[in-house]
């Protein structure tokens, strides 16, 4: 079974371009997978961590994929090891070589110890907004039933959607 999968690209250490570069040519190159688009990397501020780090390069990919959801993060996270990022020995939002994320598959939702789908903080992000509208602007988030371009609208004027209470906030 085929799924769509969107993914987030971003870099902020040794040369993010060429990062992003040689990370949408590996992932172009999954098993079971075909890169369908990938927005124009654009340069955006770091957002949290340590002061004074660089900014990152960030960009949006679509892809169409025979692999679970399960098994496209394990082959994101052995691109992310190639290109030098160690998940786990990092303090949060620091910069990086090289961070992916999976923003959906297709209308699932999904939370367990390794991965939260759609991501969770989606809405509250203009360096994943703006990307993934660039090649998305149609799809309908599962959980906020509004699509990429809608959100981005509401982020733009300052009330980003927010989850019910009690639940996690994408």
């Amino acid at each position: 079974m085929q799924h769509d999968a969107y993914i987030a690209l971003g870099s902020n250490l040794s040369d993010p371009l060429a990062q992003i570069g040689s990370a949408i040519a590996q992932i172009s190159g999954l098993n079971q997978t075909q890169l369908l688009a990938w927005s124009t990397p654009q340069w955006y501020a770091a957002v949290g961590g340590p002061p004074g780090q660089p900014d990152y390069l960030n960009s949006a990919a679509h892809l169409k994929t025979e692999l679970s959801a399960a098994e496209l993060f394990c082959a994101l996270m052995d691109i992310e090891n190639r290109h030098g990022r160690r998940r786990g020995g990092e303090p949060k939002n620091s910069p990086r070589t090289l961070d992916l994320d999976i923003l959906f598959f297709d209308d699932c939702q999904i939370r367990n110890a390794t991965m939260t789908i759609p991501h969770p903080r989606i809405a509250e992000r203009l360096f994943v907004l703006e990307p993934l509208v660039a090649i998305a602007p149609q799809f309908i988030h599962p959980s906020a039933n509004l699509t990429v371009a809608e959100l981005l609208k509401r982020l733009d004027r300052g009330c980003p959607w927010q989850a019910a209470e009690g639940a996690q906030g994408i």
